[in-house]
């Protein structure tokens, strides 16, 4: 028998007819052995026929191996988060936030406010002096990494590390743009207050709010906001210019000394969904003839 008959015989499994049928067996398995050791021969397995029947998935979904994760080509890689603290709480400033919910649905917010905390020197940076714990470590990650602390044993909030050691930038506000109905049923699933219909600009104005209209927990705590599956960001489309943007001090640190001065909280101007408004930075910025838009 020719090769290129045996070749055949062997692709449409009549192997075993061929044995019965030719007398010297021996050769012909000698023949075979060849064949299918030539590089030449085409090799006939279940992932290739899985992708050539016709109308098959050409990616099966039923093993780990053949997934292939789609990277949104849009989201914030760790280049992005890679720069000096103050910097990158200027650079979130109208960023999006992406939260992807259990269900499935997506949760937009613009990022309106954010507070820079600078690592060891700042009094007010939960790694004031270096100090490295169990609970901070995610300041001392990567840039990028989520530090998700809770405060007065009820409500979170997130921050995110940027460079230098142990320094963080806290989200204060957000302005909500997608999703807006499943913010209202996280912020009352968990407000133990007497449940009452949100207002657009209540849901995420403030550092605890956007965590619970986000569903962010402490489960969120190391996650790296260039790989996560379930939060990330994308880039806004209006970036705001340096007349846009509110300099000025932080909020609730009122122990810490000069710190406490610091200008280093930052939101948009005139944007109603920022927590606290400081109307005599404000005023000094008209005067000096900063105007948002301008």
């Amino acid at each position: 028998m020719a090769p290129h008959q045996l070749k055949a015989c062997v692709q449409f499994g009549m192997l075993d007819q061929i044995i019965r049928t030719m007398p010297r067996k021996r050769k012909l398995l000698t023949q075979l052995s060849a064949l299918q050791n030539s590089t030449s021969f085409p090799q006939i397995d279940a992932v290739e026929q899985l992708n050539t029947t016709p109308g098959a998935d050409p990616s099966p979904k039923s093993s780990k191996y053949f997934v292939i994760e789609k990277k949104n080509s849009s989201q914030l890689q760790e280049d992005f988060f890679n720069q000096p603290c103050v910097s990158l709480a200027k650079s979130f400033l109208g960023q999006i936030l992406v939260r992807k919910l259990p269900d499935g649905r997506e949760l937009w917010g613009r990022i309106v406010e954010t507070e820079a905390y600078l690592g060891g020197e700042d009094e007010a940076s939960h790694s004031k002096g270096g100090k490295q714990t169990q609970r901070n470590a995610a300041m001392f990650m990567k840039p990028g990494t989520l530090y998700v602390y809770q405060i007065y044993g009820i409500y979170f909030c997130m921050n995110v590390s940027s460079q230098g050691e142990g320094a963080a930038v806290l989200l204060r506000s957000l302005e909500p743009l997608q999703g807006l109905d499943a913010m209202r049923e996280l912020r009352r699933a968990s407000r133990k207050a007497p449940a009452r219909l949100l207002k657009d600009w209540q849901l995420c104005n403030g550092p605890s709010k956007l965590c619970q209209a986000f569903g962010i927990d402490k489960a969120f705590d190391q996650r790296d906001l260039s790989q996560d599956d379930a939060i990330w960001m994308v880039p806004g489309q209006d970036p705001p210019g340096e007349q846009d943007v509110v300099t000025t001090t932080r909020i609730g640190i009122g122990n810490t000394g000069e710190w406490a001065q610091k200008p280093l909280r930052f939101y948009l101007r005139g944007n109603r969904f920022v927590s606290v408004v400081d109307k005599k930075v404000e005023r000094e910025m008209a005067a000096r003839g900063h105007s948002p838009g301008s």
